[in-house]
Parts: C-alpha cells; structure tokens; sequence
C-alpha cells in the first residue's frame, strides 16, 4: 500500500516537471517577443528619420510601452506558474524521501531538544532523526512553534478529538495540502523571524510631521503640477513655478527620509512575502471546511461582510510594492517630484496599520494552526494502515494497543507488539537480554502515546489511551560543564518523576535500568525502593531492568506488579532475536555470548 502512495507522489511529481518546463517555455518566448518589439520600435525610429516625422517616433513609443507592459506581466505570470511548479515537485519528492528514508526539508525541531524535559529527549521527539522530522511539515516559524507545543505536552480529551476530525479532513484533500504547501514553501528560505518583525512592525507607529495636511497635499500635488504646466503653455511666466513647485515637493520628501527610511527598513522587504502569504490565506478562506476544529480556525478570517484577511493583506503587499519603486533613482526623483510619491506611500501604510494590526497576528496563528494539522495529516496520508486511537475516560489508566510498532523505524525492519493495560493501576516489570528489545518497547509506548495525545494517528492497528503525563528516565548522561556525575543525574530525573507524580494528573512513567551509576547491591535495593515508593503513591509505568531480583516483587505485590520479558533462542552459538514481548521473567540472558564475541571468556579461569 505504501508503494501505490510512492507511486502516486511520483506522478505528482513528473506532472509538476512538465508543466514547470512549459511554464518556462513560455516565459522564455515572451522575453523574445519583448525582444522583437523593441527591434520593431527601433525600426520605426530609423523610419521616422528618414521620412522626417516625429510623430512615428512618439506613436511607436506609446506602442511599446504597451506592448511591453503587456508582455511583462505574461512573462511574470509564467514565471509565477513555473515557480509554483517546481515548488510543487519539492513537496511531493519530500514525502517520497520522507517514506523512503525519513528524510525531510522542513525544519528537524533541533531548537527544542531539553534534556531536562518529562519526556521528548528519551523519546526522541525533536532533533536528528526525530519524530518532528519524520512529521514536520510547517515552513512558518508560528507553524513550527505550534506543532512542538502540541508534542511538548498532551491535550485534553475534547482538543485531542477534534483535531483528529480535522487531520482527517484534511487527509481526504492531498491536493489541497499539497497546494498550500507548496504555497508555503517559500518560507523555508526566508528568516525565520519574519513574521515576528512583521507583527512587530504593525504595532508600532511611524510618526510623520503634518502627517494631516500631507496626506490631502500628496493626493493634490500631481494635479497642481499638472494644472502649472498646462497654464504655462498659454502664460509663460508661469513656466517659472514648475520647478519650484517641483522642487517645493521633493524637498517635503527628502526632510522626512527618516520616517520613510524606517518603514523601508522592515516592510520594504516583505512585499513578495506577503504576496506568497496571501495564497495561502486564500486557500483557507476558501475551503469549505465540515470539522469543528477547522470551521473554528477558519471563521478567525474568513469574511463577514468586510474585507477577508487575504484582501488585507493583498492591500499591504501592494502598497509596500508601491514604496519599493524608490528603489530605481530615477523614478524616485520622478515620482517623488510630481507626487510625493513616498509619502503618499507611507502614510496609506500608516492608515493600514492603524485599521488593520490587530487582526492580522491572530490570521498568521491561523496559518500556523493549518500547518500544525497538516503535519499530523501527512501521516495519515502516508500511512493509512495507522489508526486513531480511542480517547477514554476512565479512573484508572488505559493503554492498550494492538500490532503497535515504533514509528522511526522502517516498515520492513518494523516488529509489532500488543499491549494492555485497561482502566488500572499496573507497574510493568520487563526484563530480557541485552538487544533483545526492552527499550526499543518502551520507546514504543512512548512515541506512540505522545502521538495519540497531540490528536495524531499511531503507529498501531487499534490504540485505546486515557490522558496522561509521560515521563521517562532513560538516556540519563553526566555534564562535565554542571559538574554532575551519572549518579547524580540519576537522582535529579527519579526526584522530578517523585514530584510529577504528586503534582502532575495521572503520570505514567517509563524507566529504563534505573540507578546504573553505582554498584549492583545498592542498584537492586534503591530500585526496589523506588518501585515501592511508586506503587505507595499509584503510580503506573514501565520498569525495564537486567536484574532478575526487581521481577520478583510481583510476589509481594501481586496486584500491582506485572512481569514481562523479551528473550533469545541460541541455534548453533548464534543469537536469534524476535523482539516480542511476552508474560514473565526472562531466563535466558545473552552477555557472556556477546563478550565472548569479542574474545573474552567469562568461564576461563
């Protein structure tokens, strides 16, 4: 199944190429006929030269400048089109690579790697070759930042099943996705903080001496300049005014370069920005969205009667393309000498901001909402044999999952287990043979769970979970720079799972070989120590461990200790694995083999 889904993608992408490569095609003969219009106009000059008439000269002229505008905006058009392509083929050949190697453009969430948190470093949910990288698929920087929120920490029942009505919604419109990805895309180039500065630029204003009487000066400016030369023609002496009044308002330009200058340094550079931003406004805007969640997200800008967000926007992309025409000298002197043209330009941001600032961070939260479910749609898109899993209520803890596999490792190579633990109070003991399985489950568990809490599908056939707050002692590693030894991390991660548990809402804990910085005999009554203390204060979890000893506290607590095992089947001196997990102690152990491997006898002597 997964191959037909490849498969599909790499249609997707051969059709994005072809059209890419017709797009410029098309893009490259309109720059030949711009070419061959300005050979046309040339023409025209050497035929009015020779024929003494000016006329041509200024009739072909305005030819052109037609002719080439027109085909200007063809060519940008094609462009455009070429562009969106090509951006469509990066989307698809991503999730390609993504299903193949787990392999993705989009940011890895290395940013939000804490050792110190309950559970994302133990289970790999940010960094290289992390959950986020298998399912990031937000450009924006708020995207981002929403998606690690939602892995950061679980949800409540309601917020987990409505995002879930919302991953599969979207899930049903790959094109859709696809599109605005592709829409999105640009942001990957850009910095990341540019919505931020954006945001932060509507909110403060640019003062603007007289901004008042400029704004009706700078509307009337080209028509009394107009006015001077057209009564110059009938009274000379009226000639004199032009460049006064020319230079009049060039000189109110250039004493306020300052407030321009200022405006120029943040919102020059965003026009193009927004104009990407607007497409994906539109996209939202225009869905017709049937789960709650989405509905919610969208009506936050849709229209009412006003103006949508994607046409506020649209305005402001306008106008900062507007204030970018200063770039070329000429046209600036131009413009600015007969319309005041960068004040004009400003001021109408001013007015912008002023009618505007407020509802345009809340619409990029939005954006950052949609790029957040995306993301979780993807799985589902890729992996339809993942389930949602049940979100239960219940006084006890659930967590039962049948054929649950841990999602970072490749589908051939994956080796799926059952679980069950249904609206009760368990501490699971799991011993085994090194490599032969425990943590890789207990990850497992984890992942999947911190998946199932975001509103995401799991890696599972069937999944029933209860809300909880994971914690995990696992990569537990000393820091010569806070001067703390393995021991003493070790006691610093089992006291914050101590204080979880008493402040925390039904904490499930996942501990891998607890207290290893020190000697066995101390390992095996600390462990037990903390198991009681644990199961003191009903708390429940997963303990994997070596020590056969901590297995036979089911006896005394027969209730509430469960003890499962991994092993391996010795054929022929040759280790054989199969990472299943199953009821009670595990016998058979695998160390001496493997030092024995490496030329150490434990039996000599």
């Amino acid at each position: 199944m997964e191959q037909d889904i490849i498969n599909d993608y790499t249609q997707r992408t051969a059709f994005a190429q072809q059209e890419a490569d017709k797009y410029k095609t098309l893009a490259n003969n309109y720059s030949l006929y711009r070419l061959f219009v300005f050979g046309l106009f040339i023409l025209s000059v050497c035929i009015a030269i020779g024929v003494d008439e000016i006329y041509i000269i200024a009739f072909s002229l305005v030819v052109l400048i037609i002719c080439f505008s027109w085909l200007i905006k063809k060519q940008s058009g094609f462009e455009t089109l070429k562009n969106y392509y090509l951006d469509i083929k990066k989307v698809n050949e991503n999730e390609v690579a993504s299903m193949q190697s787990q392999a993705n453009m989009y940011d890895n969430g290395a940013v939000f790697v804490n050792d110190k948190h309950f559970y994302t470093s133990d289970l790999d949910i940010f960094g290289s070759n992390s959950l986020f990288q298998l399912i990031n698929r937000a450009a924006t920087l708020p995207g981002i930042m929403k998606l690690a929120a939602w892995l950061n920490a679980p949800g409540d029942k309601n917020v987990i099943l409505l995002r879930q009505q919302a991953v599969e919604e979207i899930a049903g419109q790959n094109d859709w996705k696809l599109d605005i990805q592709a829409n999105l895309l640009f942001s990957l180039k850009q910095r990341r903080e540019q919505i931020k500065n954006l945001v932060n630029y509507l909110n403060i204003p640019v003062e603007i001496n007289g901004e008042n009487w400029l704004g009706t000066y700078s509307r009337l400016a080209p028509y009394l300049l107009f006015a001077v030369i057209i009564c110059s023609i009938f009274y000379i002496p009226a000639r004199y005014f032009i460049p006064v009044l020319g230079f009049f308002n060039y000189r109110l330009v250039s004493s306020r370069s300052k407030s321009v200058d200022k405006t120029d340094l943040i919102a020059g550079k965003i026009g193009t920005t927004l104009a990407h931003f607007v497409l994906a406004f539109k996209s939202i805007e225009n869905g017709d969205w049937q789960s709650a969640y989405l509905k919610e997200v969208s009506s936050k800008i849709k229209s009412t009667g006003g103006t949508p967000v994607s046409g506020k926007i649209a305005q402001l992309s306008k106008l900062i393309d507007k204030l970018n025409y200063r770039l070329n000298m000429v046209v600036k002197v131009v413009l600015n000498t007969f319309a005041l043209w960068d004040l004009r330009q400003i001021i109408a941001i001013e007015n912008w901001k002023r009618n505007n600032r407020e509802s345009i961070e809340a619409a990029f939260d939005v954006v950052a909402e949609f790029e957040a479910i995306i993301s979780l749609a993807g799985l589902r898109i890729n992996y339809p044999g993942w389930c949602f899993p049940d979100v239960i209520n219940c006084d006890g803890y659930t967590l039962t999952a049948k054929d649950l596999a841990h999602p970072l490792i490749i589908s051939s190579s994956r080796v799926e287990n059952d679980y069950e633990l249904d609206d009760s109070y368990k501490i699971d003991i799991i011993t085994g043979s090194n490599m032969a399985g425990k943590s890789t489950f207990l990850r497992t568990i984890g992942i999947n769970t911190v998946l199932a809490l975001c509103g995401s599908p799991v890696c599972a056939g069937d999944m029933k979970v209860s809300v909880m707050t994971i914690i995990t002692y696992m990569r537990i590693k000393d820091s010569l720079n806070e001067s703390t030894s393995t021991f003493k991390a070790e006691l610093d991660r089992l006291q914050m799972l101590l204080k979880a548990v008493e402040s925390e809402q039904k904490v499930f804990f996942l501990i891998d070989e607890m207290l290893r910085g020190t000697n066995s005999v101390d390992k095996y009554l600390g462990s037990k120590a903390v198991i009681e203390q644990l199961i003191s204060k009903k708390a429940v979890g997963l303990v994997a461990t070596h020590d056969l000893q901590i297995a036979e506290l089911e006896a005394k607590h027969p209730d509430y200790i469960r003890n499962f095992y991994f092993d391996i089947q010795v054929k022929d001196g040759e280790m054989l694995f199969d990472y299943k997990i199953k009821h009670g102690e595990c016998k058979t152990f695998n160390a001496s083999l493997l030092l024995k491997q490496i030329g150490i006898d434990v039996d000599a002597g």
